[in-house]
């Protein structure tokens, strides 16, 4: 059942443990009505993944997702035919001597023998529960690729040469999202709704780690959320995400700390820094000012 209201999406998505703002909550409300995909950009790990297992569980429907990569093709994306059970039957009907064709071919390219990957799987009439369609990192996909999703994403349908077009009853909320490594095609972008994902505020970010860790004291959480928060105005490789957040915090937490001293930050900063230059910035002299200063704040 679709939310009523933008507020009934923030929470139902905020039982997922989800914590979503306005403007997001908006754009997904609107994907939900109007049957567009939408489109998330933002950097690594502030949220765009989590967004479509919350998304999927608050409107009690199956999660698909597709994993983009270099070298993603149709065979792993959408279908291929499951080529050893075909000879397989072809040899048990020469072997019965019963060998049609026509009927051979007919039996032979029916459903009975099609692998069907995430994007036939999503749009399938055969399916009787609404799903989410997560097209993951599709900036890490070719430009081939690209251009295939735009039938999909335009009709919901894909056409198999030996079967005929297949076309969803029930489209799915397709979302999609990219790390921005490189610029996505606007006829892409333009079959979309479009949403950028920021970091969050501090506010936003001690919400999403007292709902994903209720297990963490109040101190360590508002301590780590504002070490995190330093963090990224750092000089850094790779800016911490909201998903090391967490598992500094998880991690701390398995360690019993009910709270954050240079010593335990340091032993852990592999958690949430991961480029040896990023660690190599950050220890010693200057992590300990920065535990000062988190500890300082979070106590004001």
């Amino acid at each position: 059942m679709l939310p009523a209201s933008i507020a009934d999406l923030q929470q139902r998505l905020a039982d997922q443990a989800y914590i979503a703002d306005r403007g997001l909550a908006v754009s997904l409300f609107l994907a939900l009505r109007l049957g567009r995909p939408l489109f998330l950009e933002g950097e690594a790990g502030v949220g765009k993944t989590a967004l479509a297992a919350a998304v999927a569980g608050a409107l009690d429907a199956d999660l698909i997702r597709l994993q983009c990569y270099e070298g993603l093709d149709i065979g792993h994306a959408v279908y291929e035919w499951d080529y050893a059970r075909q000879l397989l039957e072809l040899r048990i009907m020469e072997a019965a001597e019963a060998v049609d064709r026509q009927r051979a071919r007919h039996e032979l390219y029916s459903e009975a023998f099609l692998i069907k990957r995430p994007l036939l799987q999503a749009i399938d009439p055969a399916r009787t529960r609404s799903a989410v369609l997560l097209i993951d990192e599709i900036d890490r996909a070719d430009d081939e690729f690209e251009g295939y999703l735009l039938e999909l994403l335009a009709e919901f349908q894909v056409t198999i040469p030996e079967l005929g077009t297949i076309k969803a009853t029930k489209p799915p909320l397709v979302i999609l999202t990219s790390n921005r490594t490189r610029e996505v095609h606007d006829a892409l972008k333009r079959r979309c709704l479009y949403q950028w994902i920021d970091y969050p505020t501090l506010e936003k970010e001690l919400a999403i780690v007292q709902a994903k860790v209720p297990g963490a004291s109040a101190r360590l959480v508002a301590q780590v959320a504002a070490l995190v928060q330093a963090l990224r105005h750092e000089d850094l490789e790779k800016v911490p995400g909201v998903s090391e957040t967490l598992d500094w915090v998880s991690a701390l937490v398995a360690m019993d700390r009910t709270s954050l001293d240079f010593e335990s930050a340091r032993d852990t900063l592999g958690v949430v820094l991961k480029a040896r230059e990023d660690v190599e910035t950050v220890r010693g002299d200057r992590l300990s000012a920065l535990v000062a200063a988190a500890t300082a704040a979070s106590s004001a």
